[in-house]
Order: C-alpha cells, then structure tokens, then sequence
C-alpha cells in the first residue's frame, strides 16, 4: 500500500508539473498577442519626415543676410535697478544693428549718450519687469526709440542683447 501511495503523489506531482508548464505557455502566447496587436492596431504612426521639418523651419525666424546693417557693441555695463526688497543689478552687452555706415560713424561719435539712454532706461526698470521675456522685448523697443531721437544720418533697425544678467 506504500507503493500505491508513493505512485499516486509521483502522478499528482507530475500533474501539476504539466498544468504549470500549460499555463505558463498559455500566459506567454497571450502577452506576445497583446503586444502584437498593439504594436499593430493602437501604436500611432511617427510623423512623416517633411511634417517634422516643416515644423523646425516655422520655429525659426528668417534671417536675410542681404538686409544685414553695420553693426556697434555697447561694451559691459553694471546698473542697480529698481527693488523693493533687496538691492539688484543688472550686467548686460548690446549690439545696436544700424541702416547705414553713416549713422556707424554717428553712433561712435554719441557712444556716450547712447551708453547713458541705455543705463538711465534700464536703471529705472524693476525687478520684475527685467525677468521675463515681454520686460526685455519692451526695455529692447523703448531703447531702439530712444536712441533713435538723437540719430541724424540713420536709424537703429534692431538691437540684441549679448549678455543680460539679472541679479
């Protein structure tokens, strides 16, 4: 009767045995036809190559090298601005784009009034106004406007900031 017992537990072993290898295969056959299917039907497409590069060429603003005027450099400058809590500063470069060579001649004659409209308007901006991107594009056109007044022979197109700090 030790026998019959011993081969009925070796039976039931295998059995088992047998049902997990089923299930295990089962369990695989299914993820790799969940995946398969996803892959297939519910995965979007990439986009096209032409979408993706008509994308990066709106991002990017047109430059005309034609259009290019001469160009002037405001070398560093320091001014404390306007804060009610704790002293702040900035440090910035600017390089003035000009209509002509006539008015480069000018604009290095009137360097310093120029340097002084540039620290009196940014030393009269606060804070809050210097760190976000409408405050510089503001400082930008109220500078391009104010150094324009007393430029005879031309005018500035545009002005870029090479370096701008804001402490």
């Amino acid at each position: 009767m030790a026998e019959q017992e011993a081969k009925t537990t070796e039976e039931e072993g295998g059995g088992k045995k047998k049902l997990i290898i089923i299930i295990a295969a089962a369990l695989v056959v299914l993820l790799g036809a969940g995946a398969a299917a996803y892959f297939l039907f519910l995965k979007k497409d990439p986009l096209p190559e032409e979408d993706a590069n008509e994308q990066v060429e709106m991002i990017q603003p047109e430059v005309d090298d034609a259009e290019i005027g001469p160009m002037i450099n405001i070398e560093e400058f320091i001014v404390n601005i306007i804060s009610e809590d704790t002293a702040h500063y900035v440090k910035a470069s600017l390089t003035l784009e000009l209509t002509n060579e006539k008015v480069l001649e000018e604009a290095t004659k009137r360097m310093p009034q120029i340097r002084d409209a540039v620290l009196l308007l940014i030393g009269n901006k606060t804070f809050e106004e210097l760190q976000d991107l409408q405050g510089k594009k503001q400082v930008k056109a109220e500078l391009k406007n104010r150094i324009n007044t007393f430029l005879k022979t031309g005018k500035v197109k545009s002005i870029y900031m090479t370096d701008f700090v804001v402490q």
